[in-house]
């Protein structure tokens, strides 16, 4: 049968057109796509970036110190990635995931422990249930280390994705400082925590769905690295938990999504939020979403800071290394409960 040999989602459905039985998720499990919200400009936050270093900068870090403690997710502008580096970057994904299945399947593998894969679902290994999204993970810091793993076709891969890696990675630690800041903590004080720093990116590519009230891209989940840097097309997709509710969070051309991962809700002692979110299909587009993850090296030692622990303030967490955390939560796969609670005190 011709399904069996597909090892993408994109190339199964150029042979079937319905959702197949394994990508199905059970009624109390689906998306209800009509009792989600529509984001506004006063439903997610979004931070002009633009005098961070300026003299409105005291004012932006609490933009910012108030987004992390209420929703856990921002948007930015004026952040400093270059709007052509941020089309280009969307032109290759879409390239990439049109080349002929044999040339992208040069990139396949079901190994999570490898550093440059093309994939599909989560953890085609372990999960029970598909999620209806292929996708290329790349390792990205220090980019010397990984570029040569990376995919040579289209030809222009390396060059592209790796200024855009290290664009993002700038901005990554301005709002790492500023976050810091808004802690009351050095500027420094979470970098510094990171060890010797780990990137990592995915291409999502999210194939159009016939059925897309059944399935899901990825169901609702927290991230657990430590921030999350987003760029996405203008097909809408994310939708953020907030208040209860699903808010879908629709597109911004030249704007970043910023969540707030598990490892800075630990480092934060719980004052700052890793917050449910998920990605839901549509049955007429294909959507591409590109996260950045930045996160600890695998042997880094992660806590709450000891300047935000007091008497009426304990640590919420355990300290643990970045690679006992990411074992556990690679292998749970995209349980809504919180891979944190396993980290908390006398646990």
């Amino acid at each position: 049968m011709a399904t069996a040999t597909k090892l993408l989602l994109t190339d199964l459905m150029s042979v079937v057109n319905h959702v197949p039985s394994n990508y199905i998720r059970p009624i109390s499990d689906r998306p209800n796509l009509s009792d989600v919200q529509i984001s506004d400009a006063s439903s997610i936050p979004l931070i002009d970036l633009k005098d961070l270093h300026g003299h409105n900068h005291s004012n932006i870090i609490k933009q910012i110190g108030l987004a992390c403690q209420t929703d856990g997710f921002f948007q930015v502008k004026n952040h400093g990635v270059p709007e052509e580096m941020i089309k280009d970057m969307l032109s290759i994904a879409s390239e990439f995931f049109n080349l002929p299945e044999s040339e992208r399947l040069k990139m396949y593998s079901d190994d999570p422990s490898k550093t440059t894969r093309l994939s599909t679902s989560f953890n085609v290994r372990t999960e029970k249930l598909s999620n209806w999204r292929d996708f290329l993970r790349l390792h990205c810091y220090p980019l010397e280390d990984y570029v040569q793993e990376w995919p040579n076709n289209p030809p222009s891969f390396r060059e592209q994705v790796g200024e855009y890696c290290t664009s993002v990675r700038g901005l990554v630690l301005r709002l790492l400082g500023a976050i810091s800041e808004s802690l009351g903590l050095e500027k420094n004080y979470i970098v510094e925590a990171l060890g010797k720093q780990g990137q990592h990116m995915a291409l999502n590519y999210y194939p159009p769905c016939p059925e897309p009230e059944l399935t899901y891209g990825l169901p609702g989940h927290t991230d657990c690295n430590l921030i999350t840097i987003l760029l996405q097309d203008d097909v809408p997709g994310l939708q953020v938990l907030r208040n209860g509710k699903w808010v879908a969070v629709n597109p911004i051309p030249n704007t970043f999504i910023v969540n707030i991962g598990d490892m800075m809700q630990v480092i934060s002692n719980g004052k700052y939020r890793s917050v449910l979110h998920r990605a839901v299909v549509n049955c007429n587009s294909e959507r591409i979403s590109i996260p950045t993850f930045y996160c600890p090296s695998p042997d880094a030692v992660i806590g709450p800071a000891k300047d935000l622990i007091s008497h009426d303030q304990p640590a919420m967490y355990r300290n643990f290394t970045y690679a006992e955390y990411f074992e556990k939560f690679w292998n749970r796969g995209l349980a809504t409960e919180c891979c944190l609670d396993l980290f908390k005190p006398n646990l």
